[in-house]
């Protein structure tokens, strides 16, 4: 599937913000599966100072804003095919071990509620079949809520609540399956809606290591394996380091400098 997208994030503040950087993890890898035909970052308020790739093989730009910027306008868009892969990614790649990906963050940590669920997944011997029911039990005890989520949180947090977002059910999905000793990764993207062209937001979803098939794609809000209406951007041990836009900045003058943020996202198909 050929897919056009157009990703906007706007920063407004009621002050001058004397300095600021970004970090944008904005750009889609060329893949196996998914090649990229056109694709543009531009920023209005800032400047790219540098790019490299990270560890996971992400492109990363750092991004500085302009002095006493009060707005920055951050545009990622461009068309990308993409085809059925089963949800099977590419090979391991990047510059992390297969290790690093069984290592908890702060936010992966397992805790009760990540051990009753893989308790009750266990059993099952074929390691594939395992991490569909991971998901199912997942699905289940974490409901898909708009807006209820927090991609600061911890998987236990949001287990704790019962209610969350694609990036809370990443993130338990991670934490639970490296519980079972199985690699796991958190991967950022966009995903193509059926019955409108504008997301609320950028989608989250899951990887596992499976052996003889390598990179396998969970997406529990959508009780699937990502398809050709997914497109990767990024992936990580967690949110943290598959963030789309990240930062830091400080503010002018004395007064605190309010921040606001608008992300509009629009997915069509060609």
């Amino acid at each position: 599937m050929r897919l056009r997208i157009r990703h906007v994030t706007t920063y407004d503040y009621d002050g001058p913000v004397g300095w600021g950087l970004a970090q944008l993890r904005l750009t889609p890898p060329a893949t196996r599966s998914q090649r990229v035909l056109s694709w543009e970052v531009t920023i209005e308020g800032g400047r790219r100072e540098l790019g490299f790739r990270d560890h996971h093989r992400n492109q990363v730009d750092l991004v500085s804003f302009e002095p006493d910027a009060t707005r920055i306008v951050i545009v990622a868009a461009g068309e990308v095919e993409v085809d059925d892969a089963a949800g099977v990614a590419d090979p391991l790649g990047g510059f992390a071990p297969l290790w690093l990906f069984e290592r908890a963050t702060p936010r992966t940590r397992p805790g009760a509620a990540c051990r009753r669920l893989v308790q009750g997944v266990s059993r099952e011997p074929r390691p594939l079949m395992r991490l569909h029911d991971l998901s199912a039990a997942i699905a289940e005890a974490l409901v898909w809520t708009e807006g209820a989520g927090d991609a600061a949180r911890s998987a236990e947090e949001a287990l704790a609540a019962g209610t969350g977002v694609c990036q809370d059910q990443a993130h338990a999905f991670v934490a639970c399956a490296r519980a079972m000793g199985i690699p796991a990764r958190y991967v950022s993207g966009y995903l193509r809606l059926e019955e409108r062209d504008e997301a609320p937001a950028t989608h989250a979803w899951a990887e596992a290591w499976v052996a003889d098939l390598g990179w396998v794609g969970f997406d529990v809000a959508n009780a699937m394996c990502p398809d050709d209406r997914y497109v990767r951007i990024a992936t990580g041990l967690d949110y943290g380091e598959a963030a789309p836009v990240s930062g830091t900045r400080s503010k002018a003058g004395l007064g605190a400098t309010a921040e606001r943020l608008a992300v509009t996202v629009a997915v069509a198909a060609q």
